[in-house]
């Protein structure tokens, strides 16, 4: 036989049709109806319904007939559904299944550290993507033997909360404490129903022991990365400007913005007339006393902060004389056509210079009388808009700031925290909102003086407030900053190293970074983990150092950032400190009353949650909070970097970025060696979801459906496999229809299992499993086959790619299953006797691919994986799947020469049902004439008699009968149908190839149809063919 003396698998590359693929689709549709039209009383497919046919046979035989049998049911709905999954849940052990894999013995550990999700609201779908897609991740590397280190997490600090927590109070009239108190709350509140949904979602962890930010164990392990930043010069005070919201009476960060792109701005252009023409011009030009400089700006309310005008040094500029009024205007040269457009007049050139020649220049102030200001040179004025001439106010933007430093211009503030001009502005704008009646009185001034040359509404992409939704200005006031721009190459040289999920990605991290030259940290709120500065009563020099921080982190690991607030200034600043830090008493000082940025706060995680200590530290570890099993160290060889963080692509800004940076300074590498970037979740028309568009999907009401039964209960393993199926690297809709789709999917599936289970009664593969050598080779083709699923499937989670699970299991559940080996094997597990070993052979595949499919879709549906389970035979009564490992394939089941022989006698099957369409295969009889060579003696191998009914061969070409010969007999019938093919073989990766031509003679068969298996084997229509026969007569 060529099976046994083939030494290596061959690749097939002419594949065969067995699955339709080349367009035969008549032939699954004869594959299932032969199999249901055989027996009486034999179901028709998984789960399908008896044959209706009635009879003395049904009487005589249905007894005899080895139907599947389960109590598992096909279907689950309601609240059976929704107790079931409950059950599942308590009795599977669910609630302690994190705790016992981190008590296992691992070679290898899996860490994917818990972005921490905001507690200030109810948990939403964008919630149920983020953490079914870790858990997903989590439950498979557990099944692979992994110890995995997963720590959920909560963001508790910051305005949001704060301004939730207060509601209509505002803060007036309450101390810190007040407001914190009432914050805690609030966190406390939203935390402890963000993780009963997570827990009824099915999501692994230890509950009990998670990490908070306000918690004083993680806020002390975040001071001590700022004291290691600040010792480093990273950290340092600064007046400069930083966005400031009115409305919440803050600094923000860029993470804490969002841009509004319809905000529509009172834009003006406005002249500054030359008081002093530049020297370069001056010896050259007459005449150009009278040149105003033409400005545009669309924050007119900047312009009484105004200390310069700015030009492009290599840009060419122009004097140009308006035809309508004969006024002198300085312009870009290429900006000259659009201007004379825009004012509906005709612009003369007078004169042309480079940027270069207007330094030197100085300008008339239009609204500050006896105020003069420079033209100076910037790199960053751009010709896109405007005229070519940037009003330059360092009070109020960052670039204008860059200028002030390098000319020292005045920084002068005008605008309070309020956002309302202060006396500095003057007795007829103080007190005006610059953004509402401070900008009218500032046009109304200019148009006063004859300096506003016209107005337009300009409609563009402004920055508001991420949580009160209205605009933010800059202005500059004392804060501290993180020095960004000295970690920005580091950062980006740690990123290298770094895989990144979708790559695309990877460019708007870097893009971020290139943006950000520093980061504004301190916040001018109550909830938070206050900077722990002290300032001197006098001078106002801060006192902050390696002493004063660590004493202060002690504190607050015992007792919680409430005692910065609660203890006398003495126990925060003592003697031992004060000495060290070679500081006067304690008297000369108070304690700072700002606040960390919440994304420094969560930037800490890696700190708080994923080392032991930070290097350089010997102090107790910053674990110690967590129970023994959860603190002990990532693994002896670990660099204490996660394996991966996963986040909505609003974190790439935000978390991502905070977490890198910080974690660079600290220890020269980032904290995760794998960023994973999803989607955010969206309405089935693409819409962003809103109460007001009445579109929001909640996943209580997707798990237990809504009161009004507009949504059926759906339960967690529906909502688990929209998140699996999704494309989660773009937007991922849900409604309705996707719910319903998975829904059915899942069904689906069931019937499946059903049929799998069914069929698996009374089998036990730890003493009635067959030796793979001695199984049938369409039930050994079936291990090969499973062992390739099992590699797909593996290759997939490892990506992070649920979806292609979904498609590859489904693929294989469709094709390799229900329209190939289900339909093949029905007439041997039905009609067989129960010991036999065709029988026993074919259930020994069915527990393996029961096993292989069940484990796969574990990690997705942990509640249908372990209710299988329950049901499955092999294992001990109370053993769960989730303790018991991955796919268990073997490489023993990739026999030489076994896939040649099985999708070889495929190629013939595909054949001979394109010969007879419309027909069951089953009443025909089927003569495969094949030259001697490899294929003859791999058709031999399942069939070695040259006619048979019950050969291997003739079950897998589902004919009556089989016969096997090197040439097609000369006295065929004449209404025999012929047909040719070939087939390649290639063995030994490709030294064996051979293209092997066959011919094939289909024949209605003479046989009777056997009234038990209905096979047209018997010899009369009132007979049984000889192997039911054989069965019945042992049955009775």
């Amino acid at each position: 036989m060529l099976l046994c003396r083939v030494s290596a698998v061959g690749q097939t590359l002419a594949r065969w049709g067995r699955r339709s693929s080349r367009g035969d689709g008549l032939s699954l549709h004869r594959a299932l109806s032969f199999s249901s039209s055989r027996c009486h009383a034999v179901s028709s497919g998984e789960g399908g319904s008896k044959s209706s046919e009635a009879g003395s046979a049904d009487t005589l035989y249905r007894d005899t007939v080895l139907l599947p049998r389960t109590e598992f049911p096909i279907k689950l709905t309601g609240q059976k559904l929704l107790d079931r999954e409950l059950q599942i849940q308590k009795e599977c052990g669910f609630a302690d299944l994190y705790s016992w894999q981190r008590e296992r013995k691992a070679k290898k550990e899996f860490c994917l550290h818990d972005g921490p999700p905001y507690a200030n609201g109810d948990p939403h779908v964008g919630h149920a993507l983020n953490k079914i897609l870790k858990d997903i991740r989590n439950r498979f590397e557990m099944l692979r033997g992994r110890e995995v280190h997963y720590i959920p997490g909560w963001d508790c600090h910051g305005l949001p909360i704060e301004l939730k927590a207060l509601g209509n109070l505002g803060t007036s009239g309450l101390s810190p404490l007040q407001i914190r108190q009432k914050a805690r709350e609030f966190a406390e509140g939203a935390i402890a129903r963000q993780k009963a949904a997570f827990q009824r979602w099915g999501v692994m962890a230890d509950w009990n022991q998670c990490y908070y930010t306000f918690d004083g164990a993680y806020e002390a392990a975040q001071l001590k990365v700022f004291q290691e930043m600040h010792s480093k010069g990273l950290i340092y005070q600064d007046y400069k400007p930083v966005f400031w919201s009115p409305s919440s009476r803050t600094a923000l960060a860029e993470a804490e913005l969002e841009y509004n792109a319809e905000h529509v701005s009172r834009a003006i252009y406005a002249t500054f007339p030359l008081v002093k023409l530049p020297p370069m011009i001056a010896s050259e030009k007459a005449g150009l006393e009278d040149v105003s400089v033409l400005v545009w700006t669309t924050q007119p309310w900047t312009i009484p902060a105004n200390q310069a005008v700015c030009f492009m040094p290599n840009t060419q500029y122009s004097v140009v004389k308006r035809s309508d009024n004969s006024q002198l205007l300085l312009v870009a040269t290429e900006r000259t056509p659009s201007m004379a457009a825009l004012l509906g007049t005709e612009l003369q050139n007078v004169g042309t210079f480079t940027g270069s020649q207007l330094e030197g220049g100085m300008c008339k102030h239009p609204t500050i009388p006896d105020k003069q200001v420079p033209l100076l040179p910037a790199n960053h004025v751009t010709m896109a808009k405007g005229t070519g001439l940037v009003h330059t106010a360092p009070a109020h933007g960052m670039d204008d700031y860059s200028v002030a430093s390098q000319f020292k211009l005045s920084v002068e503030c005008m605008v309070d925290e309020d956002g309302k001009f202060t006396e500095l502005a003057g007795p007829e704008l103080q007190n005006l909102s610059v953004m509402k009646e401070g900008t009218d009185k500032v046009i109304s001034m200019l148009k006063e003086c004859g300096a506003l040359v016209m107005e337009e509404q300009c409609v563009h992409s402004y920055p508001y407030d991420w949580r009160t939704k209205q605009p933010v200005i800059i202005r500059p006031s004392k804060q501290w900053f993180i020095n960004t721009a000295s970690l920005k190459d580091k950062a980006k040289e740690a990123l290298q190293k770094v895989r990144i999920l979708p790559e695309s990605a990877r460019a708007s991290l870097l893009a971020m970074l290139d943006r950000r030259t520093y980061w504004c940290i301190s916040r001018q709120r109550s909830w938070g983990v206050p900077i722990p500065a002290f300032y001197h009563r006098e001078t106002g020099e801060a006192l902050i150092n390696k002493y004063t921080v660590s004493h202060v982190a002690k504190l607050f690991k015992e007792k919680g950032s409430d005692c910065w607030w609660e203890l006398p200034i003495e126990t925060l600043l003592p003697p031992e400190v004060l000495k060290k830090s070679k500081a006067g008493p304690v008297s000369d000082y108070v304690r700072g009353e700002d606040v960390l940025d919440i994304w420094f706060d969560s930037g800490s995680s890696w700190a708080a949650v994923l080392e032991e200590e930070i290097e350089g530290e010997s102090e107790e570890s910053h674990l110690s909070w967590l129970p023994a099993p959860l603190r002990k160290p990532l693994v002896a060889d670990s660099d204490s970097r996660a394996d991966a963080y996963v986040e909505g692509k609003d974190q790439i800004g935000g978390w991502f970025q905070s977490s890198l940076l910080t974690s660079v300074a600290v220890r020269n590498k980032a904290p995760y060696k794998s960023l994973v970037v999803h989607g955010f979740t969206v309405s089935e028309k693409g819409e962003k979801m809103s109460k007001s568009l009445g579109n929001v999907v909640d996943p209580d009401e997707v798990i237990n459906g809504r009161k009004d039964s507009s949504l059926p209960p759906y339960g967690a393993d529906t909502l688990r496999w929209w998140v699996a199926e999704s494309n989660v690297f773009s937007e991922v809709q849900i409604g309705p229809s996707a719910l319903n789709s998975a829904r059915d999917s899942i069904t689906k599936l069931r019937n499946t299992l059903k049929f799998l289970l069914g069929n698996l009664q009374g089998f036990d593969p730890r003493v009635q499993a067959v030796d793979p050598k001695q199984m049938y080779y369409i039930d050994q083709y079936m291990l090969h086959l499973i062992r390739e699923y099992s590699i797909k499937v593996t290759d997939a989670y490892s990506e992070f790619d649920a979806g292609r699970v979904i498609r590859v299991l489904q693929n294989f559940v469709a094709s390799d299953l229900s329209s190939f080996y289900f339909s093949i094997i029905k007439d041997r597990l039905y009609c067989d006797p129960e010991d036999s070993l065709g029988r026993r052979s074919c259930q020994t595949a069915l527990e393996e691919i029961l096993d292989g499919v069940t484990r796969s879709i574990a990690p997705i549906l942990p509640h249908l994986a372990e209710e299988v389970y329950l049901h499955a035979p092999g294992h001990d009564k109370g053993e769960t799947l989730f303790k018991s490992g991955w796919i268990k394939s073997s490489s023993v089941w990739r026999r030489p020469g076994l896939e040649e022989a099985v999708e070889g006698a495929c190629a013939i099957r595909d054949s001979f049902l394109s010969s007879i369409p419309g027909k069951h295969a089953a009443q025909y009889d089927l003569t495969v004439a094949i030259e001697p060579g490899l294929l003859f003696e791999l058709m031999e191998s399942l069939q070695e008699e040259p006619t048979s009914t019950t050969s291997q061969l003739a079950e897998l070409m589902m004919a009556a009968r089989v016969s096997l010969t090197t040439e097609l007999p000369r006295d065929l019938h004449p209404d025999a149908q012929l047909s040719h093919g070939t087939f390649l073989i290639n063995l030994e990766g490709g030294v064996i190839r051979e293209d092997s031509a066959y011919s094939i003679a289909v024949v209605p068969t003479s046989g009777a149809r056997c009234p038990r298996c209905r096979r047209y084997t018997a010899e009369s229509a009132d007979c049984l063919c000889p192997r039911c026969k054989t069965v019945v007569s042992q049955a009775h």
